[in-house]
């Protein structure tokens, strides 16, 4: 293993920084290097790291969702309103609609196996999102309106509202009803996710001021607590959202003292520059390019029409603000990216034997190709020519 991970540091960072110095993302380059030292090309990463492939982009994350939260004030939240809850299922919604619409018609499945589809493409990938928005914020872009603090929270509580509709689909495809009760999970998860965090944020700020330790050692009790958060949510039997509680971990911090939430961010960041490479070499190694070559064109098609619906929806959330035209491309350009959720969850419907498995994961790794770095291009393309600038100085604007 201890092999592998070098090939994934040294080769994941060189190309990276390659694709950076031609003026495109870096995370491109990463995944490029996963696909080529994946098991579909020169297979030279050992089994052994594929195997516990999940958990360690699951690790990377975290850490960047911790980062987040240290960076995320409610009261820019608040000041963005109506838009910041829409952006959280509304652009998910008219992505899963389109791939209905689409799918059956285009791929000859069922309305069903489209929704399940939908889910599997709607989600979009924190991991790409939220540091590009992070970087926004620092330099000062689209703050005077709070522009990257709505994507990037929305970006977070998406995801847990798309899995809890592909888990409802999949459950009607196997032939179970859909109960009202388990419509409920999407609200109550989200609710019992922030509750949880910010009362262990409040626990830990006490303790941090009781109890004087290095800032590495916080941020290791930070990441154990969300590890444990995560898990937690795997064995509850309440809807729980461990992601959304690890943000809320660090949103408590930062409300009640900015200046430890401040240090603890910059100890993220610097544990992010090694994730990031983990996390999206990674990914690139468990895309099947056998999917890819067979799929056809009717499948880009599909995920084309999906993203046009997408920024649609994205379109619909910023009605009637005070939010320009361009800042709502910009809106639109930003909430494309997927990866990760596609990498986790594309290849379940297969595993359970549906018979659209091959299709949807073929879809998924699709979404993963094109929206990654058509996303990330175009955040780092556009971002100074469609938001406003206003200058900072130690992460707060002025």
């Amino acid at each position: 293993m201890l092999t592998s991970l070098a090939l994934v540091f040294l080769c994941g960072m060189l190309l990276g920084r390659f694709f950076k110095l031609i003026g495109l993302p870096n995370l491109l380059g990463m995944l490029i290097t996963g696909i080529i030292l994946g098991p579909n090309m020169l297979n030279l990463l050992e089994s052994n790291i594929l195997l516990v492939s999940a958990d360690l982009r699951q690790l990377a994350l975290i850490i960047i969702l911790t980062r987040a939260g240290f960076s995320l004030d409610t009261n820019d939240l608040k000041k963005v309103g109506r838009p910041a809850i829409l952006m959280c299922f509304i652009p998910a919604c008219f992505e899963i609609i389109g791939v209905m619409m689409l799918a059956p018609v285009i791929l000859n499945i069922s309305v069903v196996e489209a929704v399940i589809m939908g889910a599997v493409v709607a989600a979009v990938s924190p991991a790409v999102i939220v540091p590009k928005m992070l970087l926004l914020m620092e330099k000062g872009y689209g703050t005077n309106k709070s522009i990257p603090q709505m994507i990037m929270a929305g970006a977070s509580v998406d995801d847990v509202f798309v899995i809890v509709i592909f888990t409802a689909a999949v459950g009607l495809a196997q032939g179970k009803a859909i109960l009202a009760l388990g419509l409920l999970q999407i609200p109550v998860s989200i609710v019992t996710g922030i509750i949880f965090g910010m009362i262990l944020g409040q626990v830990l700020i006490v303790f941090f001021q009781k109890v004087h330790i290095r800032d590495s050692s916080k941020v290791i009790i930070l990441l154990s607590i969300s590890f444990l958060l995560v898990a937690f949510e795997n064995i509850s039997i309440m809807p729980f959202s461990g992601l959304l509680a690890i943000m809320s971990i660090g949103i408590a911090i930062q409300k009640r003292s900015p200046i430890v939430a401040t240090r603890l961010s910059k100890k993220c960041s610097k544990l992010w520059i090694g994730a990031e490479v983990v996390l999206f070499v990674l990914v690139g190694a468990s895309v099947n390019l056998n999917y890819v070559f067979a799929s056809g064109i009717s499948t880009v098609i599909v995920v084309i029409g999906a993203l046009l619906f997408r920024m649609f929806g994205v379109f619909v959330c910023t009605l009637k603000t005070n939010i320009s035209i361009k800042e709502r491309i910009f809106c639109m350009i930003a909430y494309l990216p997927k990866a990760t959720v596609q990498a986790a969850i594309g290849s379940l419907p297969l595993a359970m034997g549906l018979p659209c498995g091959n299709i949807v994961l073929t879809v998924a790794v699709l979404a993963i190709l094109i929206t990654a770095p058509l996303g990330a291009l175009g955040i780092d393309l556009t971002y100074k020519k469609l938001l406003s600038y206003q200058e900072t100085t130690n992460n707060q604007t002025i």
